[in-house]
């Protein structure tokens, strides 16, 4: 057996499609109507043709027990862009114990979606701001290796 992808059912396709693709930078793999495929390893499917595939039972929106994760470079660039769209945060900006900055919110679906740093970049970002390499080994957790071969 081989995993494939995980699945998201949407309301307005069109919509979503337009949300992943041209806000998120996803690029679309296949489209297949009612199904869309994005090269990063996920695709969303219309809720009114997924409910016919799980007898007619009621999709359960805001249920907070799934995340999307993305990673991105320029938080700042791509959190202004979701306010100008009017995307619900679940926390805006935030950095966590080990260093990473990352933010979560709501698509239209309301399917959690978090974008944070890479924890290559967050090794950087680090060193830059002063802490040894034992000190980013500390906080992050990463290994000594990957700190060493992450930039430093």
């Amino acid at each position: 057996m081989q995993f494939v992808c995980p699945l998201i059912v949407v309301k307005d396709i069109d919509k979503s499609r337009n949300f992943y693709e041209n806000i998120l930078n996803q690029k679309v793999k296949y489209d297949f109507g009612e199904n869309i495929e994005f090269e990063g390893g996920f695709s969303i499917h219309l809720e009114s043709h997924f409910k016919k595939l799980i007898g007619n039972q009621d999709v359960i929106k805001k249920t907070n027990n799934f995340e999307l994760y993305f990673e991105e470079e320029n938080l700042d660039r791509i959190f202004n862009t979701l306010k100008k769209n009017g995307i619900e945060f679940i926390h805006e900006i935030t950095e966590h114990p080990w260093g990473q900055r990352a933010m979560r919110f709501y698509d239209f679906d309301f399917h959690i979606i978090e974008i944070g740093e890479s924890m290559q970049s967050v090794v950087i970002r680090l060193y830059n701001n002063g802490m040894t390499i034992e000190e980013i080994n500390s906080k992050t957790s990463m290994p000594i290796d990957f700190i060493k071969k992450n930039g430093l």
